[in-house]
């Protein structure tokens, strides 16, 4: 498949990078600074851009079979950041049906799981990240009132251990239990998820 890799630069979008490598795909990244894609360099198409820019996205996007998302805020999100998940949304769901590319992985945050109990992952984004938890819903809102082929990844915690290849996922919930899951592993579940059509219109929980 011909893949967009957004937040290429990032721990997951590095990871997607790699790894839509390795298992065939063409991938192209739009990223700010390339000087972190070097060592894909001969093996990916790098365009240097604005993710907010929908011009920018949509010329990018061009000629693809799907958009793979990693994108999103350093923690902590500063005050000028606190709306930089919806902002990026509007851009690339207006972007998209222009381009003529409908379908798009994007990497959320477990917080969003109101009925998660172990853990409480809404109580904790709330109380400890309730910007995270505020822009990521808006985000999410965007995507899921467009008419393009969208799934949600909701990880817990993120750690830069290895792929391990072995993950639980639930439709609609965070597995019981869910505290972490390595980058690797959910950028592996992303790219599967691309060619999965049941998963179109979906929230999925993931987590080792």
């Amino acid at each position: 498949m011909k893949l967009v890799v957004l937040g290429a630069t990032g721990g997951t979008g590095l990871e997607i990078v790699r790894q839509a490598i390795e298992h065939g795909h063409s991938v192209t990244a739009l990223v700010r600074s390339p000087e972190r894609l070097k060592p894909f360099r001969d093996r990916i198409a790098i365009r240097q851009g604005d993710l907010l820019d929908s011009a920018e996205l949509e010329q990018a996007i061009k000629g693809h079979d799907a958009v793979l998302s990693g994108f999103g805020p350093r923690v902590p999100v500063s005050q000028a950041d606190a709306d930089l998940l919806r902002r990026f949304a509007i851009a690339l769901s207006s972007a998209m049906p222009r381009a003529g590319v409908g379908r798009v992985v994007m990497e959320s945050v477990a917080f969003l799981f109101r009925d998660s109990i172990v853990p409480p992952a809404y109580l904790l984004g709330r109380l400890f990240f309730p910007r995270t938890v505020a822009d990521a819903s808006a985000m999410e809102r965007v995507f899921t009132e467009s008419k393009l082929d969208w799934t949600m990844v909701r990880p817990p915690e993120l750690t830069d251990k290895p792929y391990t290849g072995k993950y639980r996922v639930r439709e609609g919930h965070l597995p019981g239990f869910g505290f972490t899951i390595s980058r690797a592993d959910v950028a592996d579940f992303m790219i599967k998820a691309v060619e999965n059509r049941s998963l179109i219109g979906q929230i999925v929980g993931i987590c080792n």
